[in-house]
């Protein structure tokens, strides 16, 4: 299984009627870094979910039609199950009424907490929800990959360049150790994909594979979500849920040179401690690490303890990009277009020889990220069964230079994620990539636009 940081990336609804209620959890909310979306009443949070993904939802059972008897709470959970099953549901009620919340479990709910709220219960709830959300939404595209073929293997094997058989050989003579593994490459270049291959065929393979995206997690949320919390809640971090298996640390280069350490001392000795306790438990983990950053460098400039890449790095791989191998463009883009032309259920498509002719032509500064992309984006384009060079549009005029002279600092970063959403459909995941940023990073500064758009509407601005 692959656990996602339990990091609420997506935003939280919150479905209340009352205001003072729902702005309340909106500031507690984003003082611990989430977004939220807040409704006032069960048909709009019906709405809601209609049209948006959720980390999860927050449940009034109590409406102004029905203050007591929590009827019109209880039909929206049922509502909410029937129309977004896989969205945690965390039940809320002011009259303490275990009767109801109890209800509200059995219709669908994940847990409940009673009004007034404990801060600290009400935001270890939705964390833990999202955690475990994320790792269900991930353990199901990753079995829709398999089904499709879309597993890393077959997709390295689809390789003809001889840096990527080069790759391939040596994933193979080391998948099945136990040694440490540090792949670097550029953004787009599969690291990730690569990662949990490496694990795939390793004999840990039935057991956990933990991914943690280092670059997103918090200095002050390190120790507890690397190691665990015994308070307030008895919690193991991702060491312990990657007891026996692997431990992949995306963009390991990002941690804090104060976090180095504490990671250092885990992987040399195997030992850890839970926050808030002495007692020190065992772990046996493989480390699988990505980055695109040249760690050497950093060692260097003394922002990378060396004694740590030295740990991390028993064996190296690194993932040329793709313009450094050009003989797989084409290779890839039949894969891609294979896989594509299935899941929207489109007869089988060809590539044009002048589609060819560009996909080799063309630079890919997003690498095989970005051929993907283009690839999904020609065949919603494309009118007929073969893909040509025009409806690739990969020779796209540039855009008109910006006349940054003219714009403050936050309408620039407006203008910047405005048409990083748009290029991808609206698309926030994609959007983020293009960006350089994290899926959270992106949601921290909508929700500082919203809030600074909205001032200026009030002219509090």
């Amino acid at each position: 299984m692959l656990y996602e940081e339990s990091l609420v990336t997506l935003p939280v609804l919150v479905v209340d009627d009352q205001p003072d209620v729902r702005l309340a959890l909106r500031i507690l909310l984003r003082s611990e870094g989430m977004a939220t979306e807040d409704v006032d009443s069960p048909a709009a949070a019906l709405e809601a979910v209609a049209h948006r993904e959720f980390a999860c939802a927050l449940v009034d059972l109590n409406y102004a039609v029905d203050t007591t008897s929590g009827h019109e709470g209880l039909e929206l959970v049922t509502r909410l199950r029937q129309e977004a099953p896989d969205l945690p549901l965390i039940a809320m009620t002011g009259w303490g009424s275990i009767d109801v919340a109890v209800r509200a479990m059995q219709l669908g709910a994940a847990d409940f907490v009673e009004k007034p709220w404990n801060n600290t219960r009400l935001i270890q709830a939705i964390r833990g929800q999202a955690a475990l959300h994320a790792m269900s939404e991930e353990n199901r595209r990753l079995r829709a990959e398999t089904a499709l073929g879309r597993t890393g293997i077959n997709m390295l094997r689809t390789s003809e360049s001889s840096s990527m058989k080069r790759v391939v050989e040596l994933i193979e003579r080391v998948a099945v150790g136990d040694s440490h593994v540090l792949i670097i490459g550029e953004n787009g270049t599969g690291k990730s994909l690569l990662a949990r291959e490496i694990h795939a065929r390793s004999t840990r393979a039935e057991r956990p594979v933990i991914r943690v995206d280092m670059s997103s997690l918090p200095e002050s949320r390190f120790e507890d979500e690397m190691f665990g919390e015994y308070r307030p809640v008895s919690r193991p971090g991702r060491f312990e849920l990657a007891d026996g298996g692997s431990l992949i640390l995306d963009e390991i280069g990002s941690i804090h040179p104060s976090q180095q350490a504490k990671l250092l001392r885990v992987i040399a000795e195997g030992e850890l401690e839970r926050g808030g306790t002495m007692r020190t438990r065992r772990v046996d983990v493989r480390v699988i690490s990505t980055t695109n950053m040249d760690l050497d460098s950093a060692v260097r400039g003394e922002r990378f303890r060396r004694d740590l890449l030295y740990r991390l790095n028993a064996v190296q791989v690194r993932l040329p990009a793709l313009r450094e191998r050009v003989e797989d463009i084409v290779p890839l883009a039949r894969h891609f277009l294979v896989h594509e032309c299935k899941r929207r259920g489109r007869n089988a498509m060809t590539l044009a020889p002048s589609a060819e002719r560009a996909l080799r032509g063309y630079d890919w500064p997003g690498n095989v990220r970005e051929l993907e992309h283009a690839i999904e984006r020609s065949v919603l384009l494309a009118t007929r069964d073969t893909i040509d060079a025009d409806v690739l549009a990969l020779d796209r005029p540039a855009a008109p230079p910006l006349l940054l002279d003219t714009l403050t600092l936050p309408d620039a970063e407006d203008l910047l994620i405005r048409q990083a959403l748009e290029r991808h459909g609206r698309n926030l995941q994609r959007a983020a990539d293009d960006l350089g940023i994290s899926r959270q990073a992106l949601y921290r500064r909508l929700e500082k636009q919203r809030a600074r758009h909205e001032c200026e509407a009030t002219g509090l601005g």
